[in-house]
């Protein structure tokens, strides 16, 4: 079943998101060579808690008999992980880059957001993926108004990735969001204009590329948790929580605390 929030309901969301982007800022500020993703994941958990909230992933259900509920309050994707990444103590390396994806719960809903970050000098064909991914999530949240179909979202980020070259992941996708981090619908990143379920103002969805620098193949670790590319290439996710609007969706979440903060550290 799909709700459609009011604009109160809607308003505590943001408040939900924008937590989010402070969080990946406070990562933003410490992110570098030498630090390690379960360093990342003790600052994110203090500074939600810090601000009246919960971190909703940690202890988050596996539905798999036989594996744990998910361990941290961020999910860190390094290199060729694509997504799910379970903190650890493995030193991050310049030229690494990760997917951190962040989620909150507070006032009774969630926000979810994830960016990609570099990690010291990166090369140049992985800054492509990076930007090219993000420009696929931008594209896929200008459809996201009322009248449009799930499909027209999934068209936009698929043709703008597959035009580079790159990997669309089939088996993981954004999803409606509000008093639970998971509802309904499903939202691929890949589809056909005008295909799948109408998008109504006041739906509220997160709209997560997953792209692959490589084959769209995955394969998964045994933590039950972790997926990479099978062939062993870089992925890229960034994600927003929008609201469907009229004529215009409306980003809840924001990656401006973030990139104020690594503007700052390239001066």
């Amino acid at each position: 079943m799909i709700f459609l929030k009011t604009q109160d309901e809607i308003e505590l969301l943001r408040q939900s998101n924008l937590l989010v982007g402070r969080t990946l800022a406070e990562i933003a500020k410490i992110i570098k060579p030498g630090v390690t993703t379960r360093q990342l994941d003790k600052v994110a958990e203090e500074f939600i808690r810090d601000n009246g909230a919960e971190p909703t992933f940690k202890g988050f259900p596996h539905y798999e008999p036989g594996y744990p509920a998910f361990p941290g309050t961020l999910c860190t994707s390094v290199n060729d992980m694509i997504v799910h990444g379970i903190p650890n103590d493995i030193e991050l390396k310049d030229g690494d880059i990760v997917s951190v994806d962040c989620g909150t719960y507070m006032n009774g809903f969630c926000g979810d957001s994830a960016y990609t970050f570099c990690v010291g000098e990166v090369s140049e064909e992985v800054k492509e993926l990076l930007r090219v991914t993000k420009e696929a999530l931008y594209l896929g949240i200008e459809n996201a108004v009322h009248g449009k179909r799930l499909g027209d979202i999934g068209y936009a980020v698929q043709k703008h990735c597959e035009s580079h070259g790159y990997g669309v992941v089939r088996e993981f996708v954004g999803h409606g969001i509000g008093r639970d981090m998971h509802e309904d619908p499903q939202v691929p990143n890949y589809g056909s204009r005008g295909r799948g379920t109408l998008l109504k103002h006041g739906m509220c969805i997160a709209i997560e590329p997953m792209i692959t620098q490589g084959s769209r193949k995955i394969k998964w670790h045994n933590d039950g948790w972790g997926v990479s590319t099978a062939d062993g290439k870089c992925a890229a996710h960034f994600e927003h929580t929008v609201a469907v609007g009229m004529g215009k969706a409306d980003i809840l979440s924001s990656f401006e605390f973030v990139e104020e903060v690594l503007r700052n550290k390239d001066n």
